[in-house]
């Protein structure tokens, strides 16, 4: 057996990063600062960091990460046990078992994105709110609300729909895969 195909090696790559890219760079530039600029007590910095623990349980960038690495592991597998064998085993045991297990791990890697995806939702939403509604009554020990700012919200809107978009580019780009190599189009040889 020789390793992966070439687009489904190119396939993991690509997306592996720009993924990384999107993380990187532009989710530097758009999360970096934002427990700095989250404002609801311009005086008391330690009240602004509570209230955005509050808004943000974990921060966008984090999650991206975890993500990505969870993503990525199926594939890493994949690719190591077909470089491992390589060594010219020729049996049809070995052919199918291959073929399974590759197909085993871009299922397991559309079901992590899915998950991630889900989670995504739950957590961030489709949009970030100029104004944050934080409960005060952990801190006063009283029912109080308080606005708190969110700094950049269209930015933050803008790319959580880009990466909604890229997950859901990326599950497609999966099940494309599975549905080549089924139909024959990507061969394993």
């Amino acid at each position: 057996l020789r390793p992966p195909a070439v687009i489904a090696q190119f396939h993991t790559l690509f997306f592996g990063s720009v993924h990384m890219f999107f993380l990187g760079v532009l989710g530097f530039a758009v999360y970096g600062d934002e427990a700095l600029h989250f404002s609801c007590d311009p005086d008391k910095r330690e009240v602004n960091l509570f209230y955005y623990n509050q808004f943000r349980p974990i921060t966008p960038q984090v999650f991206w990460a975890l993500q990505l690495m969870i993503v990525l592991v199926p594939g890493a597998f994949f690719h190591i046990y077909a470089a491992c064998n390589s060594i010219k085993q020729e049996g049809n045991f070995q052919k199918s078992f291959y073929t399974g297990f590759c197909i085993f791990s871009v299922f397991l890697r559309i079901i992590l994105e899915a998950v991630a995806l889900w989670l995504q939702i739950q957590l961030f939403g489709f949009k970030v709110n100029t104004i944050y509604m934080c409960d005060m009554g952990a801190v006063e020990k009283k029912f109080n609300i308080t606005q708190c700012m969110v700094p950049d919200h269209f930015e933050k809107t803008v790319f959580l729909i880009a990466m909604y978009t890229f997950t859901v580019i990326t599950v497609n780009g999966e099940i494309f895969e599975i549905s080549c190599r089924r139909l024959g189009f990507l061969k394993t040889q």
